[in-house]
């Protein structure tokens, strides 16, 4: 029957199913599958079922050996009984353990025995032929081999080697390109044949300097090519990849010097560099474009030398009352007797030597005495001022008139211009004659400043104040002085207004009245003296009409008593109110304090007069005695005469008889 089936089977092939394992199904219906098995993990899935720590006993080895040779069916009847059936005692797994282990003890004690005793086994080592030992073969083998291993690391490293130096030299060549961008931002340059040449001149702005100002851009050769990035960057800094090249004329440092000096005193002074003084002293070698340094320091030297050619020949041209002298590298011309202005031109063409020296040698006096940027910006902005006249023209009104004509020539046919303005049309001043004009305002400007400190020292009473301004033009200035009494400034407060010029002084009074001064420090120091005598006047008079006095009179220019050295002595009379006190004030300009005199009414040692009836007319021929303020508590003029004039009202008026 079973032989009957089986050659009647159908053979049915079992394999996974091809559909993967449904893993999620989504809340729309979508199944997510799990991804197949590769072989790896499939063989690790099969390994995890096999138990690998079943061991049969040696008293099973005849059942192996019978079990080999039963069918399969008896095979499958055995393994199926040997699943149902359960050990009979609960520690035979146990013991089973025990047992194999005593075993595996006993077996390494009887090696240790047998070892050791050497009574039942003796151990000698097997002794094999020695081969013949070529030591001659072995050294060629041996060095054959090391040739062969150094030539391949040879190999390497040059391979290595020449793979560096291409992307080094593929990166020099793209970091030339970069500068060569960067320095064509900032300068002109333009490719003449095989080479790149660039313009360090103004001529693009105006100017007419024969000089010209050329250099040579081309690529330096990097040292450091082949080497690694970190070795260049530890030892040395980043070398540029572009070398200039500038005229010799044209290297070293240089500036202008502007000295206003009274004999032997300097009064102001200042220096004229497009170079800061700290890009001088700063290590060029550290920058990032190193030959930025050197083309600004080349420009400079170019700026210098187009200023100081244009002011050398205008010193020569203009005709001066006292001529300009130019000799070497010195224009000296002169502002006012005894004062001269210098400016000296000093370079260093050769490019080793000491940059510092030069900068030390012109702040040495910028330390002494304070440094005038004002100059330095006009010597800047007058240049450019010519460069721009020589390029830019005035737009022609109308658009069809010829160019040239400025605006105000333009308007000249209309307006019926004679002569003389025409002629004071066409005269322009030169860069000389304007920075004269302006070292003329900065000796009177330091005057005047001197002569209102020296002032506001040697005067403690008033107190002379000064406000100057703040924007003013290079020829022109204002100060205002204000003359007050500390603790009485909104009792009275005379203010006076100094335009300071070129060469003269004009003073604005508070009265209105306009005065005219020249350069000499003297006429204004008069006036300032004689301002003060009068605010002295004008405040009591203003304190004693506080307190309740009269004012009989008041004169700024007294013609009684001593002649002053200086000007006119300024006077008034007071009355108390009881008009038995009268109290007469005189100030002059030379006067240290003000003069004081009392006189009462009515006095014993007068004759009644039976004529006249009234007492006022006895007060004509009463005595003056001087009062001494020293003597009376105050802090100024003020506070001792507020004492006195309330002491005098409060004591009651003298009987007649």
């Amino acid at each position: 029957m079973e032989d009957f089936f089986t050659n009647n089977s159908v053979c049915v092939s079992v394999e996974a199913p091809a559909e993967n394992l449904v893993q999620e199904i989504a809340y729309d219906g979508q199944e997510v599958f799990q991804l197949p098995l590769t072989l790896s993990e499939n063989l690790t899935k099969q390994a995890h079922k096999i138990d690998w720590i079943i061991r049969e006993d040696d008293e099973n080895d005849d059942d192996t050996l019978s079990a080999t040779v039963t069918t399969e069916k008896d095979v499958e009847e055995e393994s199926k009984k040997a699943d149902f059936q359960t050990s009979s005692w609960p520690w035979d797994s146990v013991r089973n353990k025990l047992r194999s282990a005593l075993t595996e003890v006993c077996v390494l004690a009887d090696v240790l025995v047998i070892a050791k005793d050497k009574r039942y086994m003796v151990l000698d080592p097997v002794q094999q032929e020695q081969p013949d030992q070529r030591q001659l073969a072995q050294l060629f083998s041996k060095k054959r081999g090391l040739t062969a291993a150094a030539n391949i690391l040879l190999h390497g490293a040059e391979r290595l080697k020449i793979s560096q130096s291409d992307t080094a030299r593929a990166k020099s060549n793209q970091d030339f390109h970069l500068e060569l961008l960067r320095l064509r931002q900032s300068w002109t340059l333009k490719k003449i044949g095989n080479s790149i040449l660039g313009d360090l001149s103004y001529k693009s702005a105006g100017s007419r300097f024969y000089q010209t100002g050329i250099f040579e851009v081309t690529k330096s050769e990097d040292p450091n090519l082949g080497l690694s990035t970190e070795t260049t960057s530890e030892n040395q800094p980043k070398q540029s990849m572009i070398k200039v090249t500038i005229p010799t004329e044209l290297g070293g440092t240089s500036y202008i010097q502007v000295t206003i000096q009274k004999d032997q005193d300097i009064l102001c002074t200042t220096n004229l560099n497009l170079l800061h003084t700290s890009l001088i002293h700063s290590d060029h070698s550290l920058d990032a474009n190193p030959w930025t340094s050197k083309l600004e320091a080349a420009q400079n030297v170019l700026f210098c030398k187009e200023l100081f050619s244009q002011l050398a020949r205008e010193a020569v041209q203009l005709q001066a009352a006292i001529p300009h002298m130019v000799v070497g590298n010195q224009i000296t011309a002169s502002l006012f007797p005894g004062i001269q202005l210098s400016i000296h031109f000093q370079s260093s063409y050769s490019a080793g030597v000491n940059k510092r020296q030069l900068v030390s040698n012109s702040t040495s006096l910028v330390a002494k005495v304070d440094h005038n940027y004002i100059l330095e910006h006009s010597l800047h902005q007058l240049l450019r001022q010519v460069h721009l006249n020589n390029v830019g023209q005035p737009v022609p009104h109308p658009s069809s008139a010829p160019l040239g004509p400025t605006k105000r020539r333009r308007l000249a046919g209309p307006h019926a211009y004679d002569r003389d303005e025409l002629l004071l049309m066409t005269k322009n001043e030169s860069i000389l004659e304007q920075i004269i004009r302006q070292g003329q305002h900065v000796v009177l400007r330091l005057r005047t400043m001197f002569v209102i400190d020296s002032i506001a020292r040697e005067i403690r009473d008033p107190l002379i104040i000064s406000h100057w301004n703040v924007l003013n033009s290079p020829t022109l200035s204002c100060v205002k002085i204000i003359i007050m009494t500390h603790g009485y400034d909104t009792l009275q407060r005379t203010a006076l207004v100094v335009h300071v010029g070129e060469k003269t002084l004009k003073c604005v009074c508070r009265d209105g009245r306009v005065l005219h001064m020249s350069y000499e420090p003297q006429e204004l120091r008069d006036l300032i003296l004689c301002q003060i005598s009068q605010h002295q006047i004008n405040a009591v008079q203003s304190l004693a009409r506080f307190l309740g006095w009269h004012v009989a009179s008041s004169s700024a220019h007294l013609g009684l008593g001593p002649v002053e050295p200086l000007g006119n002595a300024s006077s008034c009379i007071l009355s108390s109110p009881s008009g038995n006190r009268i109290l007469s004030v005189r100030c002059g300009p030379q006067a240290a304090q003000p003069q004081v005199y009392l006189s009462t009414y009515p006095r014993h040692d007068t004759v009644k007069n039976k004529v006249l009836k009234d007492m006022r007319w006895e007060q004509l021929n009463t005595r003056y005695e001087e009062v001494r303020l020293e003597k009376i508590e105050g802090r100024n003029f003020l506070s001792r005469m507020e004492l006195l004039m309330a002491s005098l009202t409060c004591r009651p008026p003298m009987s007649w008889e």
